[in-house]
């Protein structure tokens, strides 16, 4: 059992980030695992009962291959190249064949649609995609100035990823990476406009380590299972770069979700850290635990959506393990958390990570007093701070605050801290949906609500769910007044899902004659969500 952290005061007042000037996490941690003590880094099942099981030899010597496979078409460091495929070991493999080779990986989840592609490779110029034979039809006419294409089981226009690996050099050398050097862009929904280009530098790879460290409590005898997508920064906390940096074995299941499967799951392979969000825990702790053999499970975590305090409960009297919440953002990694070392307070989002200075704050960037509710916001500089959002300077700055203790970057999160220095979520700024742990922006669906020929306007929101947090609800004003209202609703869901990623659809959809508006004229989301929150408290 790993015990990282025992005294958070002294940790907190001691700590050093250390960030190294120059830093690969292929060979500074895959290949140093590799070398020092090759125990397993992944493990890997399905829905179909298919296991593999890879060591962090074989990790880097795949990785090795693919990042041969990649300059052998043309990739070189900077590149950016997009990873789109689903919970597979091959997913893996690519991240860390690119990080080798100095070139930034996009890791994508499978249901971006055609047009969700076309705006990610026109935007960040990529230059190699890697995705399944299954899914290679959703690039067509996007890849004219793509030269490398690799699709795993094969597909017209593309390599053979195994063919091509199997042709590179598995002791491939690897770029010399500075701490500044671009490293990895995720892509992450905003209140307006199109996605978000999150850019990371190489130290932000290295500050990986630290949530894993105190938060997730790793040591290279533990395995953890994280079942987030792989699109989502949420994989590099508790997937990919967390884990391993801290010598852990990842659990990797690609499958449907069923809540007495991940118990049987979490028993079979003696799974020690679970973190799975709010929605999937709400499932999971009603099912018979009794039935499964727990006794490897020391330690759950939580983050994305805020926790019911009633399912917190339930689940530790149930298995005798706590769930730790912890918040963070694309843009910051993990920045506040509960951790293993302390008692858990219910409803709050936890203290501080070493090494971070956080607060709540006044438009004025002054620190505000405990109890006064203000922006949360993380001062600059700190390695775990994007790079900005890419070819998009204005955004980014329009992120900072400058006050008498230095640059905030303000998260858009309102908060209050207590006396103790806990800090207790409020709400968003802006209008971004969280919906069963995924960002949704509503200016994307709107966008693709206003192509269906029947809507004149209209108005998307986040709608309080019990189960998934929010729920996106779109409120609609027709053209016509519609004859068939019902098979309205269904034809502008299924018209949204195939023209944007479907998990975004309005679940509800209500009609309505007009839309509230300010004075000039620009459409006020937050009367039509204060309607709803008040319906449903």
């Amino acid at each position: 059992m790993a015990h990282n952290m025992r005294d958070y005061a002294a940790t907190r007042a001691n700590f050093r980030w250390n960030v190294p000037e120059r830093f690969n996490f292929a060979t500074d941690v895959v290949d140093r695992w590799a070398a020092e003590n090759d125990g397993w880094a992944l493990i890997w099942s399905n829905g179909s009962g298919e296991e593999r099981r890879f060591r962090f030899s074989d990790i880097s010597s795949a990785a090795a291959r693919c990042a041969s496979a990649l300059a052998a078409r043309g990739i070189v460091k900077g590149d950016r190249v997009l990873i789109m495929t689903p919970r597979i070991p091959e997913w893996q493999i690519a991240m860390v064949g690119c990080l080798r080779l100095g070139a930034v990986p996009i890791p994508s989840i499978e249901m971006l649609t055609h047009k969700d592609l076309n705006y990610r490779i026109d935007h960040a110029g990529v230059r190699g995609v890697i995705c399944r034979g299954a899914t290679a039809g959703k690039f067509d006419g996007l890849l004219d100035d793509v030269p490398a294409r690799l699709a795993i089981d094969g597909a017209e226009g593309f390599d053979d990823w195994e063919t091509a690996l199997a042709a590179g050099d598995p002791t491939y050398p690897a770029a010399e990476m500075l701490s500044e050097d671009p490293a990895v862009l995720y892509y992450t929904s905003g209140s307006t406009g199109q996605p978000k280009g999150v850019l990371h530098a190489a130290r932000a790879l290295y500050a990986w380590r630290n949530s894993a460290e105190y938060w997730l409590d790793l040591g290279p005898d533990d395995v953890m299972w994280c079942t987030a997508d792989v699109g989502w920064s949420k994989a590099g906390t508790s997937i990919l770069f967390g884990p391993w940096s801290m010598g852990a074995c990842s659990f990797f299941y690609d499958g449907p979700f069923d809540p007495a499967q991940r118990l049987e799951l979490l028993a079979r392979h003696r799974v020690s850290v679970y973190c799975a969000p709010a929605t999937e825990l709400f499932r999971v702790v009603d099912e018979d635990e009794a039935r499964y053999d727990l006794s490897a499970l020391r330690l759950t975590v939580s983050g994305g959506e805020t926790l019911n305090p009633a399912v917190a409960t339930k689940w530790r009297v149930r298995t005798g393990v706590p769930i730790l919440e912890g918040y963070g953002q694309t843009e910051t990694l993990m920045t506040l958390l509960n951790y293993p070392c302390m008692p858990v307070r219910d409803g709050s989002m936890g203290l501080p990570l070493p090494g971070l200075d956080l607060d709540v704050i006044d438009p004025e960037g002054q620190r505000l007093p405990a109890g006064t509710e203000g922006d949360i916001a993380l001062r600059a500089p700190t390695p775990q701070m994007m790079l900005g959002y890419l070819d998009d300077p204005a955004r980014t700055a329009e992120c900072y605050v400058e006050g008498p203790a230095g640059r905030w970057f303000v998260t858009g999160d309102r908060g209050i801290r207590d006396a103790d220095g806990y800090f207790y979520y409020r709400g968003r700024r802006d209008d971004v949906i969280n919906s069963s742990g995924y960002r949704i922006g509503p200016s994307e669906v709107e966008n693709a609500l206003l192509e269906h020929p029947a809507v004149l306007e209209c108005a998307v929101i986040g709608k309080p769910d019990p189960h998934r947090g929010e729920i996106v609800k779109a409120f609609v004003v027709p053209r016509q007044p519609p004859e068939d209202a019902e098979g309205l609703v269904r034809a502008i869901q299924e018209h949204v899902k195939a023209v944007t990623a479907p998990y975004k659809y309005p679940r509800e959809v209500e009609f309505v004659t007009e839309l509230p508006k300010t004075a000039t004229g620009k459409i006020q989301r937050k009367a039509l969500r204060d309607l709803e929150r008040k319906a449903a408290f």
